[in-house]
Parts: C-alpha cells; sequence; structure tokens
C-alpha cells in the first residue's frame, strides 16, 4: 500500500478543510505547518517515508504563506540529497477571490516539486465552464494544475462550498490512485 502525506499551512481554518478533503481522498497523513512555519514532531520522517507528497497553502499575495515558504527552504537538506526524487508530488491551493493568483501557488508547488525529482499530479478534472455550471460542482474554479477552492475573505471555513471540498476530495483520490500504479 502506497504512503501519503499532505503536508500544509492554513492561516484560516479553510485550506485546512481542503487539506482534509484531499487527504480522505488520498487515504493520507496529515502534517501540519505551524503558525511559525515549522513540522511537527516525526514531520520529517514521515515525508521521507511517503511515496507521494501532497503540498498545500493558501494564496497570499500571489504566492504560498511565508510558512510554507520557510517548509520549502527547509526541504534543501532532503533536495541535497535528493532523498524525495521520483516521488509522487501534488499541490492545492485556497484565496478569497475566484482568480487570487492561485495558478502562481500552483507554480510555486510544481516547481519546488520538479527541484526535488519529483512527478507532478495535476487534477485530471474537466472545469465545469459551460452556461449551466454552477457555483458548486466539480471543478468550478477551472484548475488542471492542482485543486483549488475560493473561500470568500468574510467566509468562516465552515462555510466552504462542498463542491470545492469534493472536488480536492477526488483530487486526492486521483493522486492515490497514480501513486499505486507508480510503486
Amino acid at each position: 500500500m502506497s504512503r501519503i502525506a499532505v503536508v500544509f499551512h492554513s492561516g484560516y481554518g479553510h485550506t485546512q478543510r481542503m487539506a482534509q478533503a484531499v487527504a480522505a481522498g488520498a487515504g493520507a497523513e496529515l502534517i501540519t505547518i505551524d503558525a511559525e512555519g515549522n513540522l511537527p514532531a516525526g514531520g520529517w520522517e514521515s515525508l521521507a517515508a511517503a511515496d507521494a507528497i501532497i503540498m498545500g497553502s493558501p494564496t497570499y499575495m500571489g504566492s504560498v504563506s511565508w510558512q510554507f515558504k520557510k517548509f520549502a527552504d527547509a526541504s534543501s537538506k532532503p533536495w541535497f540529497t535528493q532523498a524525495w526524487k521520483d516521488k509522487i508530488f501534488a499541490g492545492f491551493t485556497n484565496s478569497a477571490t475566484m482568480n487570487g493568483d492561485k495558478l502562481s501557488t500552483l507554480h510555486y508547488l510544481f516547481t519546488l516539486a520538479m527541484q526535488h525529482g519529483g512527478i507532478w499530479v495535476g487534477s485530471g478534472m474537466l472545469a465545469a465552464n459551460t452556461k449551466a455550471a454552477q457555483r458548486n460542482d466539480l471543478n468550478y474554479v477551472g484548475s488542471f494544475s492542482g485543486a483549488m477552492a475560493t473561500s470568500p475573505a468574510d467566509s468562516s471555513p465552515d462555510e466552504m462550498l462542498p463542491g470545492d471540498l469534493e472536488t480536492a476530495r477526488l483530487f486526492g483520490q486521483r493522486v492515490a490512485e497514480l501513486t499505486a500504479r507508480c510503486r
């Protein structure tokens, strides 16, 4: 059985809900980057043992949070030894606006994965882009690079749309299925 880790930072709880949905779909372990940008005890070991690493961060000012960036910079230690080479990688993000420059965040995560010699998995979902599309449809935000969600700035994590969370769950499931095929 494949081991999958979801490593993420969440500033207000929305990205955490998304991480939980991704992990539920992937059967993955959650590794939370704390408010100081640190992993919990055993976090680095869990990432080392994982066959797949799914990364998540809110989109702040067109990129990952500083806490996630601190984690990414600290990953230079496994990078130096190519410890994560050939692992499966994927990513997800959330921001308050429909666009919110979320693609910049996914590109950052993709670049980090490529620097580690990883293999990237996209969403594999068609976008809900017809006239009949509703805001709660799967992949309504329309991302092919990873999972995206939109949470208005004045909404609580409990108000996240089921369609965004189901998109995240199915994304996690896809990562798990592809990881199993590659291992």
